[in-house]
């Protein structure tokens, strides 16, 4: 497809997208586990309906390419349906494929704005302060409930500034700054990559994160990296964001981090996709070679907490885990962090019923899908409030934000936390410093 990979890498080993759509039986196996035909009923918003959509697409035989669009754009990319498919079908990154096929180049302003982040974060944050002290002042809640954004064709703004709680005074990178669990990245026994979502609007997951992992595996480094390009990937060209995925590996190759060391991303959906950057670079062998290396010691956050090191907080309520779908999905590692979570509430972690399904965040799809998404939220919210948890434990940003912004609506009696915060407020209970060394 143009303006699209082209190539993707499959359970199969590297596949063209037909190949890979090709794989589909249409065996509808994959159906129950995604959330937009279960709460829709629709063929077209099931996976097995998007890849034939796709496979038509390619094949030149959709009279009406638009006509796909709407069952394209309102995947969640969570992947739940690739999990599940006895061949790994890789929908999500086939349905990419048919969006760009769709809307060519993509997003020129997402991709201003991730180029923004990347070539001069330091206007990024004086402006995203700006926007945040309106925030704090009143002013931009005012706008957006003015409906003035609306009338300026900006209403998924107006959906950001009203969703969006957290208006930090300070970025991830200024709370980090001369920490004791942080040091020289020649003597560190993790680096830290910051993605955004932490980096900007949740920087206490940042600091909460220096704090555990510093106490736990030893003390870290921050990379200073810049975006890892999943906006661009997404929502805009790949050109951008391969432009984004080689400024990270460059930006990792001189660090200085000894081999072997790995590196900690608290955001999974960045995680997920920071592990699948050979994918960016399979027609160019040398870059894919970089790529390789740097992917191979990207982990979740999450994926470093030693289970049997974190003490149980007798102070925490009864809680709850919903599954981040990259996390769950696209790095198959919940093991880890749901060992972490039993040790430190002591046994008493309710089972959510359908862990597995979207809350209907997935980056920029509740403001872009609103209605779908508010409906996918609620059903998520019920299951919540059907284990009477108190606590909800979510590692991706957009989680976060999602559910934070439904609990406020339907139970309020619950909030929702990154693991990473869990473990620091509960080894700050026991008093446990940073380890050394």
């Amino acid at each position: 497809m143009k303006d699209g990979l082209g190539s993707l890498l499959t359970t199969l080993g590297e596949r063209s997208a037909y190949d890979a759509a090709s794989q589909c039986s249409r065996c509808g196996y994959c159906e129950q586990s995604c959330p937009t035909y279960v709460a829709t009923g629709r063929e077209a918003f099931s996976p097995r309906g998007r890849n034939q959509l796709v496979r038509l697409m390619l094949e030149g035989k959709l009279d009406d390419p638009a006509s796909a669009e709407e069952a394209l754009s309102t995947c969640l990319l969570c992947g739940a349906c690739q999990t599940v498919c006895p061949a790994h079908v890789p929908t999500p990154d086939l349905v990419l494929e048919g969006r760009r096929a769709l809307r060519g180049k993509g997003s020129a302003l997402l991709d201003a704005v991730a180029k923004l982040m990347r070539e001069r974060p330091a206007f990024f944050r004086l402006l995203l302060g700006w926007a945040f002290r309106f925030k704090r002042w009143g002013l931009a809640g005012l706008a957006a409930r003015s409906g003035l954004l609306r009338l300026m064709r900006l209403p998924v703004l107006e959906e950001m500034i009203l969703t969006v709680p957290d208006a930090p005074a300070r970025t991830a990178d200024e709370e980090l700054a001369g920490r004791p669990e942080l040091g020289p990245a020649s003597e560190a026994a993790w680096g830290y990559f910051a993605p955004c979502g932490p980096r900007y609007l949740m920087p206490r997951v940042a600091v909460a994160t220096a704090k555990a992992l510093g106490a736990l595996v030893g003390k870290g480094a921050v990379l200073g990296n810049p975006c890892c390009g999943l906006l661009s990937f997404n929502y805009g060209d790949l050109d951008e964001a391969r432009a984004a995925a080689r400024a990270v590996i460059e930006r990792f190759e001189g660090s200085g981090l000894p081999p072997g060391v790995p590196v900690a991303a608290d955001c999974s959906s960045c995680a997920a996709f920071l592990k699948s950057y050979p994918q960016l670079f399979l027609a160019d062998p040398a870059w894919r070679a970089r790529a390789e290396a740097f992917a191979a010691r990207v982990r979740d956050a999450v994926e470093l907490l030693p289970a049997e090191k974190v003490p149980k907080n007798e102070a925490l309520p009864l809680l709850t885990v919903h599954d981040a779908c990259r996390l769950r999905n696209g790095e198959g590692s919940t093991a880890v962090p749901r060992a972490a979570l039993k040790s430190l509430a002591g046994g008493g972690c309710a089972e959510l019923g359908r862990a597995e399904h979207c809350c209907g965040g997935a980056g920029a799809f509740a403001f872009v899908h609103p209605e779908l998404s508010g409906e996918l939220l609620k059903a998520k919210c019920a299951a919540i409030a059907d284990t009477q948890a108190r606590v909800v434990a979510a590692s991706s940003t957009s989680c976060l934000i999602q559910l934070e912004r439904g609990l406020s609506m339907y139970y309020p009696e619950c909030k929702a936390v990154h693991p990473m915060e869990l473990v620091a407020d509960a080894l700050q209970r026991r008093g446990i410093p940073e380890k050394n060394g």
